[in-house]
């Protein structure tokens, strides 16, 4: 109907080429006219790609993980940068511990490239991502660092996020400080422990140790899952020492606000007889009673950085679009700065 090839049609469709402006209209209004969409399948088995950006995301049971503050902004950084590249995102769910099958998604041609949240420091993880960038396909890692490899992975200066959180409290006159992290098997855990034991250092609290889990009195560190329910339940641990508390740092908000109800169930009231300050500055944390301490990390930026270092040919191009805020490590390490939100949970002396 157009009177022109299928070669040319096909680099109308797929805007390859130059093409004469005449040409490219006389192909759209036949198509229009026929009603014809080009088919994705068959393109992606012409083009030999997908069109789709992989992510893929940890399946917890009962677990509404789309509700949760850190993966609704990752989701939204990256889903804002592939619509702007022309991309499809494709969710993949997999449980903590299966065959992870990351080549498979590439060897289908189900994805032409692939971002990880939520992945642990395992041996079994490090062996499926070792098999992934020696297999040449592009994927990256977000809020996960793996120490001596040289993924691509998008990260916060968690360490730095939580030196200034615990030196706020050291600021504010609390000296006894307790620390509830989240499980070790993430990396942004340990950098968070790096940075509670730098502050409390440098304050003379604690002696300088190769360990940093050394330096800690026992009573002032818990662990939890980064849930509500694990900061609820510490909480009344923590109660049984309330004579050498006087703050908590938790690792993130929803462990934060599980924290403040379980003391306010105790009759202890945050914000007066006890400093609580949260991590990654949630929604949660502006209406929870008090309002909640909290750093902020910039988890949608570094959804959108992780899709754009993907999809783009430049890397710096990517990069230089973020403007400020982003440090580029070493290899293909990429870090945002975080910055502390300060709210009358942690109310001390200026207060």
């Amino acid at each position: 109907m157009a009177g022109v090839s299928e070669a040319t049609v096909s680099r109308v469709f797929n805007r390859v080429g130059p093409i004469k402006e005449e040409t490219r209209l006389k192909v759209l209004k036949a198509a229009e006219a026929l009603g014809y969409y080009p088919n994705a399948i068959a393109q992606s088995f012409a083009r030999r790609k997908s069109g789709n950006l992989g992510v893929v995301l940890p399946y917890v049971p009962k677990v509404h993980i789309f509700s949760t503050y850190y993966f609704s902004e990752i989701l939204s950084g990256i889903g804002e940068q592939v619509r702007e590249l022309g991309y499809d995102m494709l969710l993949i769910f997999r449980k903590p511990g299966d065959d992870n099958g990351y080549i498979e998604l590439f060897r289908s041609q189900k994805i032409d490239a692939c971002i990880l949240l939520g992945t642990t420091d395992t041996p079994e993880e490090r062996k499926a991502l070792r098999a992934l960038k020696e297999a040449n396909h592009p994927f990256c890692l977000v809020n996960q660092h793996f120490a001596g490899e040289d993924f691509l992975e998008v990260d916060a200066d968690h360490e730095q996020g939580a030196y200034e959180a615990v030196k706020h409290l050291l600021d504010e006159g609390y000296r006894r400080i307790a620390f509830l992290n989240g499980p070790p098997g993430y990396s942004n855990s340990a950098d968070r422990l790096k940075g509670y034991v730098r502050a409390m250092t440098e304050a003379g609290i604690f002696n300088p140790v190769d360990d940093p889990d050394e330096a800690i009195p026992a009573q002032w560190l818990e662990t939890g899952n980064y849930s509500r329910t694990s900061g609820y339940e510490s909480a009344f641990r923590f109660a049984r020492h309330l004579d050498s508390i006087d703050a908590v740092f938790a690792a993130n908000d929803r462990m934060g606000i599980g924290l403040i109800q379980g003391f306010r169930e105790l009759g202890v009231l945050p914000g007066r007889d006890i400093a609580i300050v949260g991590y990654d500055d949630s929604d949660g944390a502006r209406i929870t009673d008090p309002p909640l301490t909290s750093v902020a990390v910039p988890f949608y930026r570094m959804g959108a950085l992780a899709a754009k270092l993907l999809l783009k040919e430049n890397a710096d191009e990517a990069v230089s679009e973020f403007q400020e805020g982003v440090n580029h490590i070493s290899g293909h390490l990429y870090q945002m700065a975080t910055r502390l939100v300060v709210r009358s949970s942690s109310a001390g002396s200026q207060a």
